[in-house]
């Protein structure tokens, strides 16, 4: 699907506001609502527009220590690597996991609830995984910017 700047511009609101009506986001992206629903429609159908969610504040939350860690693999055969992926996925304190290049096999967002609860992540389930070789930790000081489209 090719994305036109009307559909950047829809993207965009959504990502602001994933609740407003299709007539506020009609009106505020300049188009007709009927227009503007047929977009949001096939932007959805085509997968562009993965899922709706809410953007939580962690800290208002009680998820008070954040943190990068970096983690690389002994080896990448794809059963290590398979294993890997499926044990952290079910971790709810990793929420977010990204394979990358350079120093470390995969980057992971840690959001826990205390230093302790980071430190109980580390020794009884990072640390315990077969084929981790070394991790990196880099704690998150303060958020910038929250990633958009």
């Amino acid at each position: 699907m090719n994305i036109s700047e009307q559909d950047r511009k829809l993207l965009a609101i959504l990502q602001q506001d994933g609740q407003i009506s299709n007539q506020a986001l009609a009106e505020k992206a300049g188009m007709s609502a009927s227009a503007c629903w047929r977009r949001v429609r096939a932007l959805e159908e085509s997968g562009v527009i993965k899922r709706y969610a809410a953007l939580v504040d962690h800290r208002k939350a009680g998820i008070e220590f954040h943190a990068i860690v970096l983690i690389s693999l002994e080896r990448q055969n794809r059963k290590q690597v398979t294993q890997f992926i499926e044990a952290i996925t079910a971790k709810e304190e990793i929420i977010e996991c990204l394979a990358a290049t350079g120093d470390a096999d995969f980057h992971l967002r840690v959001a826990c609830t205390d230093q302790q609860a980071f430190n109980h992540l580390l020794d009884d389930f990072l640390f315990e995984l077969p084929s981790v070789s070394r991790i990196h930790t880099h704690l998150i000081l303060k958020e910038i910017k929250q990633g958009l489209f």
